[in-house]
């Protein structure tokens, strides 16, 4: 059964809204993403009482979705570039922060050759204060519509998962 992005997008999108914060059509400064989502886990463990807090940790994961018919190697280099600026603006790093993802998933008709090699090389870590506020990782996963495959960067890996879960052949 073929599929169109925008029909991709939007079971996708029913997807991630059973664990993640969706807010769609979100305009950024130097672009636009059909939507956004945001995951927050915040775990504290404490000393006999809750008022005795021992210690806490979050986790965030920012998501942005982009959808088009056609990617080519300049498209995706733009959109890799706006999906890190805006992720790294909504990190705010403090004691308690133990990671942040920035994830950007595209959901194409096609994909250009050099476009599917761009966003496999493409990697981004960062620590803040020697890992002591917690550290960020940038995350890219496509899918194909056309020929159905997918694709990561090395720290996509998760990402990637979630596609073929809910577009691969069975």
């Amino acid at each position: 059964m073929e599929r169109t992005p925008q029909e991709c997008f939007e079971k996708l999108m029913n997807a991630y809204s059973h664990n993640y914060d969706l807010t769609r059509n979100v305009e950024v400064e130097g672009g636009f993403f059909p939507a956004a989502a945001h995951y927050f886990l915040r775990d504290e463990h404490y000393l006999v009482r809750r008022d005795k807090q021992f210690y806490a940790t979050e986790q965030h994961d920012y998501t942005y979705f982009y959808v088009t018919d056609h990617l080519d190697a300049a498209g995706a280099k733009a959109q890799a570039d706006l999906a890190l600026k805006t992720g790294l603006a909504a990190i705010r790093p403090h004691k308690e922060h133990m990671s942040s993802f920035v994830t950007l998933v595209i959901l194409a008709e096609t994909i250009d050759p050099e476009a599917k090699k761009l966003l496999k090389k493409t990697r981004f870590h960062k620590n803040y204060r020697l890992s002591l506020h917690g550290w960020m990782e940038f995350h890219i996963a496509a899918m194909e519509c056309s020929t159905r495959s997918f694709l990561s960067n090395p720290a996509g890996r998760g990402a990637r998962k979630t596609l073929e879960a809910n577009f691969a052949s069975k």
